[in-house]
């Protein structure tokens, strides 16, 4: 997948500016792509010459002009051959399963440190994707939401994020304790 795909999905929800659509990215679509803000701007300037958005200016009053953008036919158009083509099989990338993976020869004791971290901001993740669900399903309960409530495309995405996070979250803690267990019994063999 590229950029411009995610772009091009995150504009299916509205018309953003270069800013509005970094928020969009760190709340909606940042647990299954992250992109810095330049990398957003340099793309929509790219989508905008391949007439996939089309950006116009938007004068504002105390404040700098900004542009915002929409996704065009020929952006949907885009994204409905992007969901033809077969997905790429997911492919975990991970510093700290290295470490992990190499731990038999290092001090546990940083690696188990970075687990704990790691486990911490998963669950602060959790907690963000828990009042992002909510607020998506509004007052519907999750099983009515699923079978008829508006977003669902943002909805899944984000209980995939979620359940990531727990397995992520319950990895690292049990890892940490495993670590640990093993480095006392070590010392005292």
């Amino acid at each position: 997948m590229a950029l411009r795909h995610a772009v091009l999905a995150a504009l299916l929800h509205g018309e953003y500016s270069g800013y509005q659509l970094t928020k969009v990215f760190d709340v909606g679509v940042a647990n299954f792509w992250y992109a810095a803000p330049q990398q957003l701007y340099a793309e929509l300037t790219r989508l905008e010459h391949d007439d996939l958005v089309t950006g116009r200016e938007v004068v504002q009053q105390n404040r700098p002009n900004k542009r915002v953008f929409t996704i065009t036919d020929d952006g949907l158009a885009e994204l409905r051959r992007f969901a033809t083509a077969p997905a790429k099989p997911l492919a975990l990338r991970d510093d700290l399963a290295v470490k992990v993976h190499a731990v038999d020869r290092l001090d546990p004791e940083p690696v188990i440190e970075q687990l704990e971290e790691r486990a911490a901001t998963a669950a602060v993740k959790l907690a963000f994707y828990e009042r992002t669900m909510r607020d998506l399903r509004g007052d519907l309960d999750e099983r009515s939401f699923l079978r008829q409530g508006r977003g669902i495309g943002p909805y899944l995405t984000c209980q995939a994020g979620h359940r990531l996070e727990q397995q992520t979250r319950e990895w690292c803690l049990t890892t940490a304790d495993l670590l640990r267990l093993r480095a006392r019994t070590e010392k005292t063999v």
